[in-house]
């Protein structure tokens, strides 16, 4: 049989491999579930966000300007971008730190390693009841402070209540980081670290020009998952303070739930879409300056 087909002058097209066929088969029900529950409804958010409350009459762009010009959506918009920035550049740091530390001391690593990844155990409900019991007006935070004679703070009712915010996710996501980053440190080689000792490099500049630019990939995974991640904050801040917390922690995710509870679908859906397209950028922009970098 020739290679193209006779008198056509089309090549043949060789058949799906069983292995492709294999494969194909076994993320069907993965992709299935993905349409359906995550892509289908993306699309008719973002469908919804041009039609009025019922969806049915077109209105346009009115319901991103209505967003826009929202004092709610620019103070959850405002103190979202505030957290986010403080608060991945200090979960990469610590949690990078921690990964090298656990290295560091490879006896007790697999202990160390035990007790930070403890808080992705604790269920929701009980980081609450910590929280009540540490910062709450009469919790174990002013108990001390009243120990050393100073003023108790109201944490949950002043702009302190951003801070204990910041401190749960820290707490709580530094031990799953802190694995990717023993990940990418075992994938290392030794003998790039050899040759560093044999040419006289100090540990920081091993750090420097060995360590860092092979974690480039790790930094840009452990960087996506740490925004990811950064949304995921809004259980405890709500089972804490409710749907309508110190101004100071007032989130987009609180705004989201009371425009859904109100059905307030037309602002939801614009407001969500915008969230989704400028955390798609900024995802964009990171791998292609890590890219860029490695």
């Amino acid at each position: 049989m020739p290679a193209e087909a006779a008198g056509f002058g089309i090549p043949r097209q060789s058949p799906i491999s069983k292995e492709a066929f294999t494969a194909l088969a076994f993320m069907a029900p993965s992709a299935i579930g993905i349409s359906i529950f995550f892509l289908i409804p993306f699309i008719d958010t973002v469908r919804r966000s041009f039609y009025d409350v019922r969806g049915v009459n077109f209105i346009g762009f009115q319901s991103y300007a209505s967003v826009l010009n929202n004092a709610a959506f620019r103070l959850a918009a405002a103190n979202t971008a505030r957290f986010v920035a403080i608060c991945i550049p200090l979960l990469l740091v610590i949690s990078l730190g921690t990964a090298l530390l656990v290295r560091a001391i490879k006896p007790y690593g697999k202990i160390f390693k035990t007790t930070y990844l403890l808080p992705m155990a604790v269920p929701v409900a009980s980081i609450v009841l910590l929280w009540q019991a540490l910062f709450n007006e009469g919790g174990l935070a002013n108990s001390v402070l009243a120990g050393f004679g100073l003023q108790p703070i109201d944490f949950m009712r002043s702009g302190a209540a951003f801070w204990v915010l910041v401190f749960t996710y820290l707490w709580k996501n530094t031990g799953y980081n802190m694995i990717l980053w023993l990940a990418g440190l075992d994938g290392i080689s030794d003998t790039l670290y050899e040759a560093a000792h044999v040419d006289g490099a100090t540990k920081l500049q091993t750090f420097r020009y060995v360590t860092l630019p092979c974690l480039l990939p790790t930094i840009s995974l452990v960087s996506i998952i740490s925004l990811l991640n950064s949304f995921r904050v809004f259980r405890e801040a709500y089972l804490v303070a409710g749907a309508y917390p110190h101004d100071s922690m007032y989130l987009l995710q609180h705004l989201f739930n009371n425009w859904f509870v109100n059905l307030d679908i037309s602002r939801l859906s614009a407001a969500a879409t915008m969230m989704a397209g400028v955390l798609l950028v900024i995802i964009l922009v990171m791998r292609g300056f890590l890219d860029e970098a490695d």
